[in-house]
């Protein structure tokens, strides 16, 4: 077998695959196989283009003339960089392996040994290109995420069991790394239930014996695996607790915080602000840049955390309404038809679908004449 030789990639060329994968018009597969790069490394390239957008609007001032050399001053700096590279290569180590590797910088200066050696990852997995979702794990998730919604408390051994007893040969770590990549786990009581970012802050679960009796006193937010014909996206939406609408969606093809906080926004602008927001611990939702929209909204935030388990079946609710009436009857050609799809029957949804539960009438009636369920009450 002939070795891959290794590639340069221009920033140009980056620029360009990170442009086209914020557009939102393919999925990661199809990106992958289009610029022969691997999934991984174009997501890493659109969270850098994310991050480093505000720089294009910067002031760009020179610094002023450069004063005399201090030998004391420059070995003062010299000993506080040798701190701040303490303190940054320790952050940088309590990162994944993989969140490590994408912080390489192949046209830095810096050679690639002295790069890997700091972020403390071997040279060797730098070079190394794993292999894109295949067609079969494709089919794989898309069984699991069906056996997820039927046994939301199955984890990665019982669903090898189920899907062996389907004549699936798989072992547990193989379905334990597709479940990691669809993002779902298990639903049960248990300590430690999903862990956020290092360092980013928790907020206690708000909602504990409250009676939700009016629109807007309570709203929620949850991502989801949808599962396409040539690989797959996440959609995340706002619900109203009170009256199940779907206030605001957003489909991507990454699982960043950046299209959560887009849809938060829409849901505030559209709706106001409401009492209380509630999440699970996922790292999109402790995110600053998701939290400081609620603080700066003066919205109380309520995450689920150990003994809440029973308020993810709420909106497991939806989402199983969500795939077994439109996704599963439907196998989406691309990101573009997927977003249009999931469209329509959210807004089938909310204006159209009567809930039981609410007596009936659709979300969009609940939520807009609430009196009629208040008067019940």
């Amino acid at each position: 077998m002939t070795k891959r030789t290794r590639r340069n990639h221009t920033p140009a060329f980056k620029a360009k695959v990170a442009l086209t994968a914020i557009k939102g018009e393919k999925t990661l597969a199809e990106l992958a196989q289009l610029f022969d790069v691997h999934p991984n490394q174009i997501t890493a390239w659109k969270a850098q283009l994310l991050d480093g957008a505000a720089g294009v609007f910067g002031s760009g001032v020179a610094s002023a003339e450069a004063p005399s050399v201090d030998l004391k001053a420059l070995h003062a700096k010299i000993g506080e960089l040798a701190l701040e590279n303490d303190f940054l290569g320790r952050r940088a180590h309590q990162g994944r392996h993989a969140e490590r590797k994408a912080m390489i910088d192949r046209n830095h200066d810096l050679p690639i040994v002295r790069q890997a050696k700091a972020l403390n990852i071997s040279r060797a997995s730098v070079y190394y290109k794993p292999r894109p979702v295949s067609a079969e794990d494709l089919a794989l998730m898309r069984r699991i995420d069906e056996l997820h919604l039927e046994y939301p408390f199955a984890g990665s051994r019982m669903l090898r069991d189920l899907l062996n007893r389907e004549g699936v040969e798989i072992g547990r770590r193989h379905v334990a790394t597709l479940m990691k990549r669809m993002g779902v786990e298990a639903i049960y009581r248990r300590p430690n239930t999903s862990k956020p970012a290092p360092g980013n802050k928790i907020y206690p679960y708000l909602l504990r014996g409250l009676k939700v009796d009016r629109p807007n006193q309570v709203w929620a937010m949850d991502i989801t695996y949808i599962p396409m014909a040539r690989g797959f996206v996440y959609l995340a939406a706002v619900v109203d607790w009170f009256s199940r609408r779907v206030l605001s969606y957003r489909v991507s093809i990454t699982m960043e915080a950046d299209f959560c906080v887009g849809a938060l926004e829409e849901a505030l602008t559209k709706y106001g602000a409401p009492g209380i927001f509630n999440t699970d611990q996922g790292s999109q939702f402790t995110s600053e840049p998701f939290t400081d929209v609620l603080i700066a909204n003066e919205i109380a935030i309520s995450m689920d955390g150990k003994g809440a388990w029973r308020d993810n079946v709420f909106v497991e609710r939806i989402w199983k309404s969500v795939k077994y009436e439109e996704v599963y009857l439907h196998a989406y050609d691309s990101v573009g038809v997927a977003r249009a799809s999931l469209g329509r029957y959210l807004d089938f949804y909310n204006r159209l679908r009567p809930h039981s539960s609410l007596d009936r009438r659709t979300p969009d009636e609940a939520y807009f004449d609430p009196t009629h369920f208040m008067a019940a009450a």
